[in-house]
């Protein structure tokens, strides 16, 4: 059996402006911070001696292979994202950026925001445009009804806020 796997798409190449800065923070982080302080600790390794038992050697060359793919990823997907800083001409709407607040027919609300597959947060109600409910939201207007069939059986809920953040 082989270890190939093919690469996961990248998703939609949709960010907003806070997204795009901390993408940046962290690909800032990894070159001028991190890779530095690792590729010291490797030369400090490496001037020990007998490399192929050195615990500190090698676990800094991996260390910086991780960091090297991390950067690679970043930069080039930093190169392919649109960020979108304008609202969308019809606010009434559900589009990409939007915070919506959902009702289901218990009355329990929950909100969400609307935001790209690289800033999908859960802790936060940061939901990917690419997710199902995203896809069941996205063009819908107030007080409108989304069905969305989940492993639990079908889920219903009504759109009661449409927000769009002032960034």
């Amino acid at each position: 059996m082989s270890r190939y796997r093919p690469p996961r798409t990248a998703g939609t190449p949709l960010i907003t402006p806070a997204g795009e800065a901390r993408l940046r923070a962290e690909l800032h982080e990894l070159w001028n911070v991190r890779r530095p302080q690792v590729t010291q600790a490797v030369s400090e390794a490496a001037a020990l001696g007998d490399r192929s038992e050195n615990a500190e050697y090698i676990y800094g060359k991996k260390m910086l292979r991780e960091i090297d793919s991390r950067v690679r990823f970043l930069r080039k997907r930093l190169e392919n994202l649109k960020v979108i800083h304008e609202r969308p001409a019809d606010p009434s709407k559900v589009y990409f950026g939007a915070w919506v607040t959902l009702e289901d027919d218990e009355g329990i609300e929950a909100r969400y925001r609307i935001v790209g597959p690289d800033e999908l947060d859960l802790k936060q109600n940061l939901i990917s445009i690419d997710s199902p409910l995203a896809r069941a939201l996205v063009g819908k207007a107030l007080d409108a009804e989304v069905r969305l069939q989940t492993p639990a059986g079908e889920q219903r809920w009504y759109i009661v806020e449409i927000a769009y953040p002032e960034e």
